[in-house]
């Protein structure tokens, strides 16, 4: 199953273990840092017409994720809760809608 781990906070040398953790053992899909939320835009179509607002707009922006692939969800909460203590920070955790 896949499972998103979304970061909020920067990334740490911890988070960069956790990863080299979740690589080897083939469970890390994907990972990336995201630029700050100042340089993101908002693009939307409005009446037929392309309109780009420059962000953010949101109070706690995503600061990068973790796509992994694990036999159940308790293993995904583990791995939550590894990337929660190695950033210090609350992380989120959702399942994708492909392995659902």
């Amino acid at each position: 199953m896949r499972y998103v781990v979304m970061i909020f906070s920067s990334t740490t040398p911890a988070l960069d273990a956790v990863r080299a953790e979740l690589t080897a053992s083939g469970e890390l899909v994907a990972s990336e840092g995201l630029m700050p939320p100042t340089d993101g835009r908002i693009v939307q179509i409005r009446n037929g017409t392309q309109v780009v607002t420059a962000g953010p707009l949101i109070e706690k922006s995503l600061a990068g994720f973790l796509l992994i692939d694990v036999p159940d969800e308790a293993r995904a909460q583990a791995v939550a809760a590894q990337v929660s203590t190695a950033v210090g920070d609350r992380v989120e955790l959702r399942g994708t809608l492909i392995s659902a």
